[in-house]
């Protein structure tokens, strides 16, 4: 009996932490109703119907989902991660950058969140702090490209030309990895910076 008991647990324990994996949203609705797990662990069930939601661009149901989990768990920070990304397609850049925040509170040696982080504040129209944000992420993470020419374009619209080639340079030498965007960007603004031509802030990634 005890066998069995501990079986049935370790399974409910599985489809709470994992049924975000599935494309499903009722699965985690299911855990959430039903399961006898409650407390902090219902906060994973929460969390996968939260980024199901935000997969599927529906920024308002992941954030329900994510003010849920936080509200059960509020030391996970990749929790935080998730509400800011939403909050920010939203349009929410303030309480994005608040949450971004949160997240780096409690996981400081992680370089995306600050990179995301830089994001917001760059779209919120505060470039001296997303750069200092951007500082962050490539001495965190020397080798993403993203974050290097993201910095570029932050100071490309500040009017630093000349910090900004440094930094498209350095994202030309990285791997872009799978994201060739990035490549073609940066190549672009060189382009642009030795034709005098127009340069502009692109608009954020994730």
């Amino acid at each position: 009996m005890l066998i069995v008991l501990g079986v049935l647990v370790g399974l409910s324990t599985h489809m709470v932490v994992n049924c975000g994996d599935e494309d499903d949203p009722d699965i985690c609705s299911a855990v959430i109703g039903f399961s006898p797990l409650r407390g902090s662990l219902i906060a994973f069930a929460y969390e996968g119907r939260g980024r199901i939601a935000l997969r599927h661009g529906d920024w308002r149901r992941a954030i329900a989902d994510f003010d849920e989990a936080i509200h059960l768990n509020p030391n996970r920070a990749p929790l935080y991660r998730d509400r800011a990304l939403a909050r920010r397609q939203n349009g929410d850049l303030a309480l994005a950058i608040e949450d971004y925040d949160e997240a780096i509170a409690h996981d400081p040696k992680l370089a995306a969140p600050y990179h995301q982080r830089g994001l917001a504040l760059a779209a919120n129209g505060d470039l001296d702090r997303a750069i200092l944000s951007y500082n962050t992420a490539v001495r965190l993470d020397p080798s993403d490209a993203q974050a290097r020419l993201d910095r570029g374009l932050a100071f490309l619209a500040r009017g630093q030309a000349s910090d900004a080639r440094i930094d498209f340079e350095a994202a030309l030498a990285l791997p872009a990895g799978k994201d060739v965007r990035t490549r073609e960007m940066a190549r672009a603004k060189l382009a642009e910076l030795a034709s005098g031509g127009p340069t502009r802030l692109a608009a954020p990634r994730r």
